[in-house]
């Protein structure tokens, strides 16, 4: 079956003399137009409203789709009932059809290609992406603020797609990127880390949260999460649980991945800040400066007073 293309659909749903004037548009520019589009179904009149010719049709492109009102989606092995306000996306590699069943249906859409979301051919394939996957059917029903702040993200790609911003077409990737995100937001945790074990997860969680309380800024900044217990208890684990899967994936206990982060960030303190080392040792989370000498002279052989010199 022959795939429609980007260039075909936006031919089809425009006045027809789109391929052509292309042709007048920069070189650069181009490129650009002829791999993203967005449109609204209330511009494009009662011809998209129509049952395909065709059943479960090719498309050489990738859509995602605002959605309100009663529609349909039929996919080969399965048929989706769509009742409320709906975000969904599409891929090439799944064939499908969508079928409005209401007549006061509304809906926005952006159509793309591969080589738009990643110009240089580097970097993560899209089919590569959770969402895009070829098993999956990616319909997410949407909350009343979700749908505006969707909606938002496609009017400012209506907005921008007829502006002169010279780098508006980077703008219109990252709003694409966003839409991609706000999906796979919505998928499981499993759907969204298939290659990985839950102790890889588990453990990439872990170094998120010791990572996300540095930089320090000031002596009053003080550290939420201190100890193993901390941190076990923010990732719902029992502590030997977390101990245990740190010493599997990182061959280091969870004390000493803490404690090798703590001096990492001393030392930054010590040689970059004026703080005394009372304040470094508060804003660390220990108990008093005795302390944290000791600590710091287990990790270096020198003390902070020292080291600092």
């Amino acid at each position: 079956m022959k795939a429609t293309s980007l260039e075909e659909l936006c031919h089809h749903l425009s006045t027809g003399t789109g391929t052509a004037l292309a042709a007048l548009l920069p070189d650069g520019i181009q490129q650009e137009v002829g791999h993203f589009n967005v449109f609204d179904l209330a511009d494009l009149g009662p011809a998209v409203r129509e049952k395909p010719a065709l059943p479960y049709p090719c498309r050489a492109y990738y859509k995602i789709s605002l959605l309100g009102g009663r529609s349909r989606a039929e996919y080969p092995d399965k048929t989706i009932n769509i009742e409320q306000n709906t975000l969904v996306f599409s891929t090439p590699k799944v064939p499908y059809q969508w079928l409005p069943q209401s007549p006061t249906q509304t809906g926005l859409f952006c159509v793309f290609t591969a080589e738009f979301l990643l110009p240089t051919k580097s970097g993560v394939q899209l089919d590569e992406l959770p969402i895009f996957k070829a098993d999956q059917h990616p319909i997410f029903p949407l909350s009343d603020d979700e749908h505006v702040r969707i909606r938002a993200i496609f009017r400012q790609m209506q907005e921008e797609l007829t502006s002169d911003y010279a780098y508006k077409y980077d703008l219109l990737r990252a709003y694409v990127l966003e839409l991609i995100h706000c999906g796979q937001k919505r998928q499981s945790a499993t759907a969204l880390h298939p290659a990985h074990s839950a102790s890889a997860r588990v453990t990439s969680r872990f170094i998120e949260l010791l990572e996300q309380q540095f930089p320090l800024e000031t002596p009053q900044q003080k550290l939420r999460l201190r100890t193993a217990k901390d941190y076990a208890d923010h990732l719902a684990v029992h502590v030997n649980h977390l101990n245990k899967v740190l010493k599997e994936t990182t061959g280091l206990t969870t004390t000493d991945l803490i404690g090798g982060r703590l001096v990492q960030e001393a030392k930054v303190l010590l040689k970059q800040t004026s703080w005394n080392i009372a304040e470094i040792a508060d804003s660390l989370g220990f108990a008093d400066v005795a302390h944290f000498s000791n600590f710091f002279k287990r990790q270096t052989s020198l003390a902070p007073g020292a080291f600092r010199s």
